[in-house]
């Protein structure tokens, strides 16, 4: 018997996940949780084969959860509608075994599981496409630039702690602008964070 946690913030997916893997006679669901947090509490109380996690939830995301639960035993399969490789990319660096988007079969579930728990690893087809065909653009100077802007550091202290003028660093972000193609500071840091580019 497969002995399944599923972690899903919005109530009427939780239950008709459950119910359709309670189907199958070789599934059993002993926890169910609605956050992150809950989900690292039921895989250390019940010790399941597998957990079934969602990313974006309240408390603690999937993805941090399923880091915390890294080398614990248990196999974590991310079930998600984002589709996003900077996500896909944390979730193979947790561990991950599975990645799949919640708008694939219902059957396919099922069949993932047990693939999971035959020693495989399945991530849905289009990440994995994604996730070869995109290279950080940015140069280390440049990648250093922006993350120093996202902690906060404007232009001066910037230059200051790079030991290069404040013209220089304007030169650098306005190229990290353009390479990103975005129109500001924000959004280059989203986009970033997005692609799963900050290390």
């Amino acid at each position: 018997m497969i002995r399944i946690v599923i972690a899903e913030d919005q109530r009427m997916l939780l239950g008709a996940l459950s119910s359709l893997l309670d189907l199958e006679e070789d599934m059993s669901v002993v926890g169910k949780a609605r956050n992150g947090e809950e989900a690292v509490e039921l895989v250390r109380l019940h010790k399941p084969d597998i957990c079934i996690m969602d990313i974006e939830m309240p408390a603690k995301s999937g993805l941090e959860a399923a880091e915390e639960l890294k080398g614990c035993g248990c196999k974590i399969m991310i079930l998600t509608t984002f589709a996003r490789s900077g996500y896909f990319e944390r979730a193979l660096k947790a561990g991950a075994h599975g990645y799949l988007l919640k708008d694939s079969p219902s059957e396919e579930l099922a069949d993932s599981i047990r693939s999971i728990m035959a020693g495989r690893r399945i991530y849905a087809p289009e990440l994995v496409d994604d996730a070869y065909s995109e290279e950080n653009p940015l140069t280390e100077r440049e990648k250093e630039v922006l993350g120093l802007i996202a902690d906060g550091k404007n232009t001066k202290e910037i230059a200051d702690q790079l030991f290069i003028t404040t013209g220089t660093v304007r030169n650098y972000i306005s190229v990290i602008l353009d390479k990103l193609n975005v129109s500001n500071r924000i959004e280059a840091i989203m986009r970033f964070n997005e692609k799963g580019w900050f290390k």
